[in-house]
């Protein structure tokens, strides 16, 4: 155990980065990597399809930021525990993580069933796109249970640095997904062919499987940590510390929800435009879940260094992640700006959504370089405990001047000029 704690205390700071964060970024980029399959399986259905997995991917997302911002509460402070070496606390710190975990989930059913409707039919008056978005965000909501499980246990092993074993959860929960994904979707080897609800049901299955598989690897390879559900009673000071650091993530990855909402409704009196949001969005993922990879490997590395008053390698790894985040970025705006008709082929885009869509890329991708920067530093204010200002920085940029950007270059009736407040955001919340 003792060997395991110094890793994140002495080992020079780029290998250790690398180390902690490669396997994390490979399996974010497996992540990214199904969730465009995804979406190009569903196009193979249609583009109404497409625009209702679209339309509710803003519900999936809030929920998705509990989960992350749970986790990322779990994470610091378990991180900090173990570089004070106060391994009980550790203990406890897991268990009130889990729990809180799974009460979320139950959350996310109750108010899947009860909003899933009046949440689609908001943003769209096309029926086919409602029908296919309610049962799409219905199974997503009421089976959340495997993403919220999924990223706390993954979270554990995270913060004990075992962050090979997370990949391999991560990327066998995005292969079976898929797998499953033709199967359900078009009906194959004698399944019923459920289109887009059957893209839902694969990506629960894989969530499911990768939350089952974390458990066991916590069980059995995390040792710096003992998971004892006999006589536990929940810790309420553990649990507020928790979201001290982990409701601030929260709002941050809310905000961007409430944000992916706004434009959906600024864009729909464009039509085709709504998809080429969505489309955007899964393209993006592949640029940026690599840096949410590289932030996982930081928030320990910082938290324990913090923990153990090291300021030193505290203020180095913030450096470093800063440049390899910006690295990516570079890459990802390169491949928008030079071939962002290929890239939206492969959703068998028609010529119309070409049309609307590569102006849309090229421009929104213009971002991408602030927004390394930004990424790495609001997770840097979490892993010290600080996470309020990436709070504020957040809140700032989409929803005082990204959505009144957009809605004000709306008016101007051409859908083009929208595209230019994600740069114009991005470049204030520098």
């Amino acid at each position: 155990m003792q060997a395991q704690e110094n890793k994140m205390g002495v080992m020079p700071i780029g290998k250790l980065l690398i180390s902690m964060s490669l396997p994390m970024m490979i399996s974010m980029l497996v992540q990214a990597l199904y969730n465009i399959v995804d979406s190009i399986f569903v196009a193979q259905v249609g583009e109404y399809a497409v625009r209702a997995v679209s339309l509710a991917f803003p519900a999936q997302t809030l929920m998705i930021a509990v989960a992350v911002g749970t986790a990322v509460g779990i994470n610091a402070l378990l991180s900090r525990t173990l570089g004070e070496k106060d391994f009980e606390k550790a203990n406890e710190v897991a268990m009130n993580g889990i729990l809180v975990s799974f009460l979320c989930s139950v959350l996310a059913a109750i108010i899947g069933c009860l909003a899933a409707k009046a949440f689609i039919y908001s943003q769209t008056d096309v029926e086919q796109v409602r029908n296919y978005g309610i049962s799409y965000l219905i199974i997503c909501t009421v089976c959340s249970i495997g993403i919220f499980l999924q990223t706390c246990f993954e979270r554990l092993l995270q913060s004990t640095g075992r962050t090979f074993i997370t990949m391999i959860t991560q990327g066998t929960g995005a292969i079976i997904n898929i797998i499953l994904d033709p199967i359900l979707i078009f009906g194959l080897f004698g399944a019923p062919k459920l289109e887009v609800a059957g893209a839902a049901i694969a990506t629960i299955t894989g969530q499911i499987i990768a939350a089952l598989l974390a458990i066991v690897c916590n069980l059995k390879f995390n040792h710096d940590i003992h998971l004892k559900f006999r006589g536990f009673r929940p810790n309420f000071r553990l649990i507020g510390q928790i979201y001290s650091v982990g409701a601030p993530s929260i709002v941050v990855q809310a905000i961007g929800s409430v944000m992916t909402y706004g434009m959906n409704l600024i864009l729909s009196s464009y039509g085709i435009a709504q998809t080429v949001f969505g489309l955007y969005f899964k393209l993006q993922s592949f640029v940026f879940m690599p840096i949410f990879g590289l932030n996982n490997g930081m928030v320990p590395i910082i938290a324990y260094n913090y923990g153990a008053g090291n300021r030193i390698r505290v203020i180095k790894t913030i450096k470093s992640s800063i440049y390899f985040a910006i690295g990516i970025m570079f890459i990802g705006l390169l491949l928008m700006e030079l071939i962002p008709a290929q890239l939206l082929s492969m959703f068998n885009a028609t010529p119309e959504l070409i049309t609307v869509g590569v102006p849309a890329l090229r421009t929104i991708c213009l971002s991408f370089l602030f927004a390394g920067y930004c990424i790495v530093v609001g997770s840097s204010f979490q892993a010290l405990g600080n996470g309020i200002y990436s709070m504020v920085v957040s809140i700032a940029r989409q929803l005082v001047v990204l959505l009144p950007v957009a809605f004000l270059f709306s008016l101007t009736g051409n859908v083009n000029l929208i595209w230019w407040a994600f740069p114009i955001a991005e470049l204030m919340s520098v």
